[in-house]
């Protein structure tokens, strides 16, 4: 029983805060549930496939051909497929961090990984299309180049930055739930 709070330590606070909301506002505590519903459906509904996706990608995609692409080696092209990939990504961000611990777990340069990262956030190809419609291409293209070269200069600058420990740390857990 104690492994299972351990485990769910967010659930259930995010269920005891839930519960005070009740008891405080019953109004908001009906609203604040059918959010929670609604967004558990819609990620839900995202999830599965990309899972799919995600170990389709894994069995089929060696660790040879990952590191060729995206390891160390790999130079701007690397960088290149980091945000082709997080630009076609669809769903919310939560969505790619399945999917950048298999490149993780694949041996992708983690500054690639952070900039897919990165990419996922502020240049998906929806975002990009909304922008390009709405505030036009100068707006667009000044948006995409400057916040792209702030997340390379980022990724760069946080990979180099890692102690060896934190980055052990996080390869570790991506081999584990990747």
């Amino acid at each position: 029983m104690k492994k299972f709070y351990s485990n769910n330590k967010l659930l259930i606070i995010a269920l005891v805060l839930l519960l005070g909301l009740f008891l405080f506002d019953s109004n908001k505590g009906i609203e604040a549930t059918k959010s929670a519903v609604y967004n558990f459906k819609s990620v839900g509904m995202i999830l599965p496939p990309i899972f799919i996706l995600i170990g389709l990608l894994d069995v089929w995609v060696p660790k040879e051909v990952m590191v060729k692409f995206m390891g160390h080696g790999s130079g701007l092209k690397g960088g290149a497929i980091a945000v082709f990939l997080g630009a076609v990504g669809a769903g919310p961000l939560v969505v790619s961090f399945p999917i950048a611990a298999l490149l993780i777990k694949k041996g992708a340069r983690l500054a690639y990984v952070f900039l897919f990262l990165g990419a996922w956030t502020s240049v998906k190809l929806p975002i990009f299309m909304f922008e390009l419609a709405n505030f036009g291409y100068k707006f667009t293209t000044l948006h995409v180049i400057s916040s792209m070269t702030i997340y390379y200069i980022g990724a760069i600058i946080l990979e180099k930055t890692m102690s060896p420990k934190a980055k052990a740390i996080m390869e570790e857990k991506a081999n584990k739930y990747a």
